[in-house]
């Protein structure tokens, strides 16, 4: 069934461009300058990078000795069961039992995620609060100002309250394990002593020096301004003249909304989405064609590079089990 989600995932892109833009989307697609599309594959690149370097700097040597190359891995590893799970849901999990094979347990790369997830929520508060002070003192002269207010005031509060959650947990205290509970006592003690190690983990992380910090906080406006120029240039290669904020926004509003998708990747939602906002500027071709382009780096491209090495990751697993239990089974008893 979860592989009947992914095959429609990843053909929705195709279906929704033409019913969007018909054959003439097929022919703008198939001039669209082949400079732009490598630009766009460079840029790609460029944020699986970024986030590989990320991770070296919060986990700090703590996952044992990594290069760029390991890290690279891990992100694209996760990243490809993000993008094929509903939700992104299997992102974190693939994350997390990555670190573990790296000696790093659970409860404690749970802890860095959680900072790395907060560099995420800190810059899209700080770029949404810039978004909703803009519209309403200048006119911008975008269709349905409106709903583009109402739309980035309620996405700047619902990230702020996930950044308020994600922040503050590791710095709950919770009961002793001997206080009643809906679970066993064993099971209480063993939530209890995960939880102490990510909230350990958590506020250790935040300890590292002002330098690395900064450095991951500019590593992670690099990587958001980068992943969020696809459209730009799907538009650009189209034909279309279009303002980079207004590009910008579209894209989160349209992934913001594929929340909503059971599909994996939010996939239909978030073209539709996406090609909604474009409509006023575009012709239906142009639309259903940078839509397309867009899609098939900003997502296919993630699956088509990160399953390989997903796969390789699960081989090795195997792998190294197979070997564990014949030596289990030739030890003498």
């Amino acid at each position: 069934m979860h592989l009947l989600f992914v095959i429609l995932a990843l053909a929705a892109p195709l279906l929704l461009t033409h019913w969007i833009g018909g054959d003439a989307a097929w022919s703008a697609l198939s001039s669209f300058p082949f400079s732009i599309f490598l630009a766009m594959l460079a840029l790609a690149v460029l944020c699986w990078n970024l986030n590989a370097w990320r991770l070296r700097l919060l986990l700090n040597g703590r996952a044992g000795p990594m290069n760029q190359r390991s890290a690279l891995g891990i992100e694209l590893a996760s990243k490809c069961a993000l993008c094929a799970t509903p939700g992104g849901s299997g992102g974190p999990a693939v994350l997390l039992a990555l670190l573990a094979r790296r000696d790093l347990s659970p409860s404690k790369g749970a802890g860095v995620f959680l900072i790395d997830q907060g560099f995420d929520s800190l810059f899209f508060i700080s770029l949404l609060s810039g978004l909703v002070v803009y519209t309403l003192s200048v006119d911008t002269g975008w269709p349905y100002q409106a709903l583009i207010r109402w739309s980035l005031a309620g996405l700047l509060a619902a990230i702020v309250l996930v950044s308020l959650c994600l922040w503050t947990l590791p710095r709950w205290r919770i009961g002793s394990p001997g206080r009643r509970s809906l679970f066993g006592r064993a099971w209480q003690r063993k939530l209890l002593r995960r939880y102490l190690r990510a909230r350990h983990t958590f506020l250790r992380t935040l300890k590292l020096p002002k330098r690395v910090l900064g450095t991951v906080l500019v590593l992670t406006m690099m990587h958001w301004f980068a992943r969020y120029s696809l459209l730009y240039l799907a538009v650009a290669g189209v034909g279309g003249n279009i303002d980079w904020l207004w590009t910008f926004f579209t894209q989160m509003l349209g992934m913001a909304a594929s929340q909503f998708s059971f599909l994996p990747g939010g996939a239909g939602t978030a073209e539709i989405g996406v090609s909604a906002l474009l409509m006023p500027f575009l012709t239906t071709a142009q639309v259903g064609a940078a839509v397309l382009i867009w899609r098939l780096v900003s997502y296919h491209l993630y699956i088509l590079a990160g399953a390989p090495v997903l796969l390789w990751f699960g081989f090795r697993s195997l792998r190294q089990r197979s070997l564990a239990l014949e030596s289990d089974i030739g030890r003498p008893g």
